[in-house]
């Protein structure tokens, strides 16, 4: 076994050699240590999402009504498919992983070549489907309203479908100006204007009887609460604002911490596959070259490739979180 000798104290420690501990080599070793202190981060992250989501779980968005989107199939409802379509992808690339390391063990270039490749393709599918989700969640779908006390009110017919601030709200002879830092007290601003004001959305909502107020509270049905007529009226005269899609500081859906725990964890994890992608592209090109094949040895498939499936177990537990539960 190689070893190193320390200054001090003439120990002798494990300089990565031929010998491993476990029989791994010191690559495979380090790649572990990775895995396992990332790990650790992705439980915190996902510990403090189900920690904030029991003590808010009566305003928390139904992931039902809030992933519904599926390329090319607009105003049509399919809640959960695209997200599914993402997993299955991802889930796939793991198994084209496989092939691959199989393939390296077998000093097959070829299939090494392809299996990499379709990892590749797997990956950047799955990145740009994340961005698409994130694309359509920022933008939103339908609006709601923000009481002065926070609450979120949305919109839905007596049937309990909801219902776009665009098919009823009005246009008034108003004039709104965005709020910018040289025009306000304090270098304050405003992100952009909401396609409606609240008095336009009021306006709407007082010619259309037929439409009532959902609040984001999840009633004992698990679904959430309609108010009357008179309630509703009620509760839109304390509006304070409208709410167009979802950011750091607004959320259309509910409640606001689902919106930062979504783009916190599900971002950090879609670097992850985007890091990954990077290196499988460094790798394959290296595979082109016959870089492991001068060496005999394709151990750096391998290594990627226990990096690649720890992403896609993290993603198996973020699904089950966001989007099952």
């Amino acid at each position: 076994m190689e070893t190193v000798t320390t200054a001090n104290s003439g120990e002798k420690i494990w300089g990565g050699g031929d010998t491993q501990p476990m029989g791994a080599s010191y690559g495979k070793m380090m790649m572990w240590f990775f895995i396992v202190s990332d790990a650790l981060t992705f439980s915190g992250f996902l510990a403090a999402y189900g920690f904030s989501r029991f003590k808010f779980i009566e305003t928390w968005p139904l992931a039902d009504e809030v992933f519904t989107h599926f390329p090319f199939m607009h105003g049509v409802s399919a809640p959960m498919y695209y997200v599914a379509f993402m997993t299955f992808i991802l889930i796939f690339s793991s198994v084209t992983m496989v092939l691959a390391v199989d393939a390296g063990h077998r000093l097959d270039k070829k299939k090494v070549t392809l299996y990499m490749f379709l990892t590749i393709i797997g990956g950047l599918i799955f990145v740009g489907s994340q961005a698409w989700e994130w694309k359509n969640f920022i933008k939103g779908e339908y609006g709601a309203v923000e009481t002065k006390g926070g609450s979120l009110l949305q919109f839905v017919d007596k049937d309990g479908k909801r219902v776009a601030l665009a098919d009823f709200a009005v246009t008034l002879p108003e004039e709104r100006e965005q709020l910018s830092r040289n025009k306000a007290k304090w270098f304050m601003d405003e992100p952009t204007l909401p396609s409606y004001s609240v008095a336009e959305v009021q306006a709407g909502f007082k010619a259309n009887p037929n439409i009532l107020i959902r609040t984001e509270v999840i009633n004992a049905k698990k679904q959430k609460t309609v108010l009357s007529r008179e309630e509703s009226e009620a509760r839109l005269a304390q509006a304070s604002l409208v709410v167009e899609g979802a950011n750091l500081v607004r959320n259309e859906y509910g409640s606001k911490l689902f919106a930062d725990f979504f783009f916190f964890i599900t971002g950090f994890h879609g670097f992850h596959v985007f890091s990954g992608v990077v290196i499988n592209i460094i790798i394959f090109f290296n595979v082109l070259l016959g870089t492991y094949e001068k060496r005999k040895s394709y151990e750096m498939v391998e290594k990627v490739g226990l990096y690649w499936h720890f992403v896609d177990l993290v993603w198996v537990f973020v699904f089950t979180v966001f989007y099952l539960v």
